[in-house]
């Protein structure tokens, strides 16, 4: 028997949610935000806080240090040493920070693509140049690319990649293998990876994600990685998260980097959700994947029978659910935009996630059943209609 409650239909129009924030007959799943309730573990202890009254400037404790450890050795067999941790206020503030912290202007920094598209937004916004590495889109799988991995990396303008572990928006989980050679390759050219590992709890149940740093010496000395509870247990608006950083000069830059733009500093909830969240949080998420990676293969198996001119790619991780509609002759800006018009589904047009990505949609399947049957409806009747 279930102990947690993922079919119960949370109203969340009217509650400043930015994803929410559509037309009455409009369904939104697009943005990586879950519509599941939170775990009530980390409730209650923000609650407990809550009920303290007084919200004063708040300093990193031990709980917070020792809540991300025991759970990466626990969960991940990796264990981080606490001298390597950094809060940050978030994954993106982070990547941005590091971006200006360890380039100058114009400098290239790579990225393999379709990938995140607010890491262009890091890197375009810092003054760099996006040097993008496409991924290998063969028989409705991705894999890297590393002959033109090693071109772009041996560019002595490129000093910076960002990896994406897991992969957002394929879903993939990168082999120990694929790890190990990007951290050959980035020692060999002088480029510091910057591993985003935000969607690492968010597997399909019996498989694990590798963490970057714990495939080699190589990948840990040039390194660093950025984690948080905020996707996997449904709090992205509490902004929080953690960098770490084993190597002892790069971890001074980034500590310097995230201290400058005064993101290093953490809210009353800031602290103690993850806390919540790690500690008590295991058996919610062990629940909550059982039921998103069920909703993965419901909407796989609607795509493949019921809208057989579309490809749903097969993902590992992620609630993310990457839709090939190469085959509908249309780019995927023009058919989100088409989509939501004709039918109120609103998803992600693939484009924003790099060329790669114009012949693809992203739809997130974080929600109870009934809506995504409502959205796999939807996007069956605006294929039909096209």
């Amino acid at each position: 028997m279930k102990k947690y409650d993922f079919d119960t239909v949370a109203d969340r129009r009217n509650t400043d949610s930015i994803k929410w924030d559509v037309a009455e007959n409009e369904l939104p799943m697009w943005v990586a935000d879950m519509d599941f309730k939170t775990a009530p573990e980390i409730t209650e202890a923000l609650k407990k806080r809550v009920e303290h009254g007084v919200f004063g400037y708040t300093d990193v404790n031990d709980e917070w240090y020792d809540a991300y450890i025991n759970w990466w050795k626990n969960r991940h067999g990796f264990v981080i040493e606490k001298e390597w941790l950094m809060f940050c206020t978030g994954v993106i503030p982070a990547i941005s920070s590091i971006v200006r912290k360890l380039t100058t202007p114009n400098e290239k920094v790579i990225i393999q693509t379709p990938v995140y598209n607010i890491f262009f937004n890091s890197i375009i916004n810092n003054g760099c140049r996006v040097w993008e590495s496409p991924l290998k889109y063969e028989n409705g799988a991705y894999s890297m690319d590393f002959e033109d991995l090693e071109e772009k990396m041996a560019d002595p303008q490129a000093s910076l990649m960002i990896l994406c572990n897991p992969q957002n928006p394929a879903g993939k989980i990168w082999s120990r293998d694929d790890l190990a050679r990007v951290g050959e390759l980035a020692k060999k050219y002088g480029v510091t990876v910057v591993s985003d590992e935000i969607h690492c709890d968010i597997t399909e149940p019996g498989k694990l994600y590798v963490p970057f740093a714990s495939v080699s010496d190589t990948c840990r000395e040039v390194s660093i990685t950025c984690i948080a509870p905020t996707k996997a247990f449904s709090i992205p608006g509490v902004q929080t998260a953690a960098i770490f950083v084993p190597d002892k000069f790069l971890r001074h830059k980034v500590w310097r980097g995230i201290n400058t733009d005064e993101v290093a500093e953490p809210s009353v909830f800031a602290l103690h959700a993850p806390i919540a969240a790690f500690n008590e949080g295991g058996e919610w998420l062990d629940e909550a994947r059982e039921y998103l990676f069920e909703n993965r293969r419901i909407a796989e198996k609607f795509v493949e029978e019921e809208i057989p001119q579309i490809r749903a790619v097969k993902g590992d991780a992620t609630y993310l659910v990457w839709l090939d509609i190469s085959k509908l002759g249309v780019e995927s800006t023009e058919f989100a935009a088409f989509l939501r018009k004709e039918t109120g589904l609103y998803l992600s047009a693939g484009s924003v996630y790099g060329d790669a990505g114009k012949h693809f949609l992203r739809m997130n399947v974080a929600c109870p059943r009934v809506t995504l049957e409502d959205g796999l409806e939807r996007l069956r009747r605006g294929v039909e209609r096209l």
